[in-house]
């Protein structure tokens, strides 16, 4: 080797390491290290396994500064341990101090471009509904709600079969929210017309606040969210036949995370909606 170059910080000037570290320390809470990588680098690594909360706004107007850019995984992603969940890179050798400060001014003021929710202790309770016989639809989705379930961190800790009615099915629905899970998914051979529909005065019977019936989601547009107290209430019709991605792979992560999705949220899901 004949020739080393090396680079002088100018005065206003802060180095491409110092500056990735902070603005990675300054855009990020929860299960997550930082760790510094080569070429002015730092990545966040998910140190159990969790759910990925980007603040997508916020993500583009810190984006749209010079100097430093930050790449995450998307909104609502299950990540495990050890996954990289986010990667901020700066432009090579320095950064200018009244960049970075304007950047970390932004984060202090508006909070974690991205959350690193953990999920622990996931159970998940599943009534199975059925005209005729619970144990029909029970027979048909078990399988793959439990597939669905322990893709992201789940377990499938309590099951009931009911006659899709209103009063057995609230009824159920009771027995299963005493036992306390993370949620509780519906599973039905029905397509349901609206919140009118059996499952819908159940929750209704049973004192739940519906948050909202329709997402813009293809494969699951018939979802209906609810909540009794703190635990959410998930009808999916159609979405328990095949493990294909659909309306519940975007909201149960949050959901066993113990994040509250709102009925606004779920109309955000429209854009990426699309499936299949």
């Amino acid at each position: 080797m004949r020739q080393v170059w090396v680079t002088e910080l100018e005065e206003g000037e802060i180095g491409e390491d110092d500056a990735v570290m902070a603005v990675a320390q300054a855009m990020c809470c929860g299960s997550v290290e930082i760790r510094l990588a080569a070429g002015g680098r730092a990545n966040l690594i998910a140190t159990e396994n969790c759910c990925a909360l980007v603040d997508d706004e916020l993500l583009k107007q810190i984006n749209c500064t010079s100097s430093v850019v930050i790449a995450t995984v998307t909104n609502y992603r299950y990540a495990r341990a050890g996954e990289r969940v986010a990667t901020v890179k700066s432009a090579p050798f320095a950064v200018a101090q009244s960049q970075l400060d304007t950047v970390l001014s932004i984060l202090n003021e508006r909070g974690a471009i991205l959350q690193a929710r953990p999920v622990r202790d996931p159970g998940v309770a599943v009534l199975y509904t059925d005209p005729v016989h619970g144990d029909r639809a029970r027979t048909l989705f078990e399988p793959v709600v439990q597939q669905r379930t322990e893709r992201y961190g789940g377990s499938l800790r309590y099951a009931m079969s009911a006659v899709e009615q209103e009063e057995p099915v609230a009824r159920s629905l009771q027995h299963l929210l005493r036992t306390k899970p993370a949620v509780v998914l519906v599973a039905s051979t029905t397509a349901p017309a609206g919140p009118e529909d059996v499952v819908g005065r159940a929750l209704v019977r049973l004192g739940a606040h519906i948050e909202r019936f329709l997402a813009p989601v293809e494969p699951g547009n018939l979802m209906l969210l609810s909540y009794k107290d703190d635990v959410p209430i998930v009808s999916a019709p159609c979405c328990f036949r095949s493990i294909k991605p659909n309306v519940v792979d975007l909201i149960l992560p949050p959901i066993l995370a113990k994040y509250r999705i709102s009925g606004w949220e779920i109309a955000c899901l429209g854009h990426g909606g699309l499936l299949t």
